[in-house]
C-alpha cells in the first residue's frame, strides 16, 4: 500500500492553478458525469483551462473519462463532448472518529462513500491507555483497502477543542486529553499524512461535499454525544476561530433546565443532554442494567415508556438549544447528529417542534434536518477532515514536498 500519489506536471506553487484545479474538481462532483464544455460554462473557464486541469486530475486519480456514457449519438464526437467523472476506484481515504465508548474506523472513496467501517471499544479507557492499541493496530485496518485503490491521507476527528494546523488535541474532558499531539502519533504509527479536526467541524465539512445544497450558504451543526459540540460555517467555508475553536455550546444554558453542570452552573447543554447525562438517568431508572447506549437504543426499540420519555426529554432539551443558536446566526441550515435523531424521525419531530416553539426568528422547523448518513455519519465525517483539504487544493494537496525525488511520490499535508 502506498501512501503517496503521482505527481502532475504543474508549478505547484501556482495558486491561480489550484484555484482552477479546484473548480474543475468541485464541478464534476456537483453535476458528474459532465461533459467538458459544461464545465468550461459553468466555472467560467475556457475550454482549453478546463481540458489541461481535467489531465492534470487524472493524472492524479482524482477524475477519469466515461466514454460508456456518450451512446454514440450525434453531437458526442470529441473530447469536448466526452464525460469526465470523479474516480472512485483508485484512491482512498482513510478515517478514524475517536470517541469515549468507541473509535470508529473507515475507508472512504474520494466521493465520501464507506468502503470499510469498524467499531473499536475503548473499554472504558483515558488518556493515552485510548490510544495504544489502536496505534499498534491500524497498519493492519489499513491493508483492508479493498480494490487495489491506494490510501493517500488519513482523517482523524474528535470532540473538545482541536487544533487541526498543529495536529493536537487541546483539551477533550470524558478522554482526559491536553495537549495530545494526535496527529504526530498517528503519521509515526501508519506513514501516512494526517490531517487531525474537531468532530463537529468535519461533520460541517461533510454537509458542505457531499449533503444538503444550503450548507454551502450557511450552516450550524450541533453534535450531542458524551461531548456537545457545534460548528459554524458561512459560504462553504468551515469557521475556525481563536484558541482553536469555533465556540463553546456546552455550556449554552438551556431555558428549564436545572441540571447541575462539573462548572458548579444549573443548567448548562452539556449537563442536560449529553449521552453521559441520558444513560446514566437510564440506569438509575432501572430502564437499562448499566449506562449504555445500545441497552437505551433496545429499550426505545422496545417500546418502553420510561426510555421513550427520558429520549423526548433530551429531545427537547437539544430543540430549546437549537433555538437559542438559529436565533443568534440565524443559518440557511441546521443539521442535528444525534442518535435518536437519526434513528427514528419521531424524535426529530419532537426537537423539531420545541424548537419552532422556543425560537423567535423561525417558528417554522424547515432549516432543520438530522444527519443523514446514520450509523456512516462519523466515519464520513473522518474522512471529509482530509477530502475538505483535497478538494479545495487538489494540486497542493498531492504534491510531492521537496525531499522527494523526481520520480517518487508525494502526500497529502
Amino acid at each position: 500500500m502506498s501512501d503517496t500519489l503521482p505527481r502532475p506536471a504543474v508549478r505547484i506553487g501556482d495558486d491561480r492553478r489550484d484555484v482552477n484545479a479546484a473548480a474543475v474538481l468541485r464541478t464534476v462532483l456537483d453535476h458528474g458525469p459532465i461533459a467538458r464544455s459544461r464545465v468550461a460554462a459553468l466555472t467560467g473557464l475556457s475550454a482549453s483551462a478546463v481540458s489541461r486541469q481535467v489531465v492534470d486530475l487524472s493524472q492524479l486519480g482524482l477524475l477519469h473519462e466515461r466514454p460508456e456514457l456518450t451512446g454514440g449519438g450525434a453531437g458526442t464526437v470529441g473530447r469536448p463532448q466526452l464525460p469526465v467523472d470523479i474516480d472512485t476506484g483508485r484512491l482512498a481515504v482513510a478515517g478514524l472518529h475517536i470517541g469515549v465508548p468507541f473509535t470508529t474506523f473507515s475507508l472512504l472513496d474520494v466521493r465520501g462513500n464507506v468502503l470499510y467501517r469498524q467499531e473499536l471499544s475503548n473499554r472504558g479507557r483515558t488518556g493515552y491507555a485510548v490510544l495504544k492499541p489502536l496505534l499498534e493496530r491500524l497498519p493492519r485496518l489499513l491493508a483492508t483497502v479493498p480494490g487495489g485503490r491506494t490510501v493517500v491521507a488519513l482523517g482523524a476527528v474528535t470532540g473538545g477543542t482541536v487544533d487541526p494546523e498543529r495536529g493536537v488535541t487541546v483539551r477533550h474532558d470524558p478522554l482526559r486529553w491536553r495537549d495530545m499531539p494526535l496527529g504526530e502519533l498517528l503519521t509515526r504509527a501508519t506513514g501516512l499524512p494526517v490531517q487531525v479536526d474537531n468532530h463537529a467541524r468535519a461533520l460541517t465539512q461533510a454537509e458542505i461535499l457531499f449533503g444538503h445544497p444550503a450548507a454551502r450558504r450557511s450552516m450550524v451543526q450541533l453534535f450531542v454525544g458524551h461531548v456537545v459540540d457545534a460548528a459554524l460555517a458561512v459560504a462553504g467555508v468551515v469557521h475556525l476561530g481563536p484558541a482553536s475553536a469555533t465556540g463553546d455550546v456546552a455550556h449554552l444554558p438551556v431555558p428549564d433546565s436545572d441540571a447541575l453542570c462539573h462548572c458548579g452552573r444549573l443548567g448548562c447543554l452539556a449537563a442536560a443532554a449529553s449521552d453521559t447525562t441520558l444513560f446514566e438517568a437510564a440506569a438509575a431508572a432501572g430502564i437499562t442494567e448499566r449506562p449504555d447506549r445500545a441497552e437505551l437504543v433496545a429499550a426505545v426499540r422496545a417500546g418502553d415508556p420510561r426510555a421513550d420519555r427520558l429520549v423526548r426529554d433530551r429531545s427537547e432539551v437539544i430543540g430549546r438549544a437549537l433555538a437559542l443558536l438559529a436565533d443568534v446566526v440565524n443559518p440557511d441550515l441546521l443539521v442535528l447528529t444525534e442518535t435518536f435523531a437519526m434513528l427514528d424521525p419521531t424524535y426529530l419531530d419532537v426537537v423539531r417542534a420545541e424548537f419552532a416553539r422556543r425560537s423567535r426568528l423561525r417558528q417554522d422547523a424547515d432549516l432543520l434536518i438530522a444527519q443523514r448518513r446514520g450509523a456512516d455519519a462519523l466515519a464520513v465525517a473522518a474522512g471529509a477532515a482530509v477530502l475538505g483539504v483535497l478538494y479545495a487544493r487538489p494540486l497542493q494537496a498531492t504534491a510531492a514536498p521537496d525531499r522527494t525525488p523526481p520520480t517518487g511520490r508525494g502526500p497529502l499535508p
